[in-house]
């Protein structure tokens, strides 16, 4: 896998080096954008917001990250390459809120401005967070599920991974939401899914058992990111529960998108990723050209349900059309 990240991301540093400062190029910024991954749809959208916002601004982007969002090994190397490679600037989407401090702090010391965006890191070296409230996002999903579970007053949470702040926030967010209905019993808020679909739906088959989910004795879910919530639409679908527990996921792919349509996702909340990779490759121009830049933007959050899922406002969050900028 890691030999296939290499070759992956070879094209990509060999532009960088080709035009980097002093090979005759002319003398647009050159910006790094990071993301945590690059298999998700939502990296695609974020990929696009980022090259729009180039082709915009007159600056060059080299969009280079992770495989797999749970390779941080990967994303340290990554972020240490375009340091070394004098990047103007730095976009990032850490994978750690810890575990980027260091890398982050020596680009600010060679003098390259970093931008975080999507998920926080700690630490003062960057210049600005460019996100969604991933607080008041989850806190958006606990009061739909409270909202719609009915009867059987009874949910679990399945987690993310350790150490990813941005769906941290969101199951801290849904945690709060419970807490405000003490009438519903948060049965179990301690599994993390991890960072494929496969590990997701491996975790999800395994707490639908302990919770005796086919006895009838599970009301709700919440799962935090589009890998999660897949994974659980699996093991429900697999289980043949999928529509009869009341669901609440995060992120939207086409997969996800159509289990809302058939009822076996009650609702998803959903960022505007392309938003995201706009806000944050032009909030590093304006980092760039000396302009004072906000320290957090939020970039908002939407509820998704089969009522709204046909508004044109939803339609482009869902399905917005990338080939003007990917050329796919």
């Amino acid at each position: 896998m890691r030999r296939r990240t290499c070759v992956l991301g070879l094209g990509a540093l060999l532009a960088w080096a080709a035009c980097r400062p002093g090979s005759g190029c002319p003398g647009k910024k050159r910006i790094a954008v990071i993301p945590k991954g690059t298999t998700h749809e939502f990296w695609r959208a974020v990929h696009a917001g980022a090259v729009k916002a180039a082709r915009e601004l007159g600056v060059e982007i080299v969009w280079k990250g992770p495989l797999k969002e749970d390779d941080l090994k990967s994303q340290i190397e990554i972020v240490q390459s375009f340091v070394a490679q004098k990047a103007s600037g730095i976009v990032l989407a850490p994978l750690s809120d810890k575990g980027l401090v260091g890398p982050v702090r020596a680009a600010r010391e060679a003098g390259i401005p970093v931008v975080v965006f999507d998920s926080d890191l700690q630490g003062d070296a960057h210049g600005s967070f460019v996100a969604t409230d991933n607080v008041a996002a989850g806190r958006l999903a606990g009061e739909h599920l409270a909202k719609i579970l009915g009867d059987k007053k009874t949910a679990i949470l399945l987690r993310y991974q350790e150490g990813s702040a941005s769906t941290a926030n969101r199951e801290r967010g849904f945690l709060e939401a419970m807490r405000a209905h003490p009438e519903i019993r948060v049965l179990s808020d301690n599994q993390y899914g991890g960072a494929t679909t496969e590990s997701a739906f491996a975790t999800s088959e395994s707490l639908l058992a302990a919770q005796r989910a086919a006895a009838g004795e599970l009301g709700g879910i919440f799962a935090p990111n589009e890998s999660t919530t897949f994974g659980m639409l699996l093991a429900l679908r697999k289980a043949g529960l999928a529509g009869k527990i009341r669901y609440v996921g995060f992120d939207a792919s086409d997969k996800l998108v159509a289990a809302v349509r058939e009822g076996h996702v009650d609702a998803l909340v959903l960022q505007d990723p392309l938003r995201i990779g706009y806000l944050a490759v032009g909030t590093m121009v304006r980092k760039l050209r000396g302009e004072t830049v906000e320290p957090r933007i939020d970039t908002g959050a939407t509820l998704v349900t089969r009522e709204n899922l046909e508004t044109p406002a939803v339609r482009q969050l869902v399905a917005p059309d990338l080939r003007p900028w990917l050329g796919e």
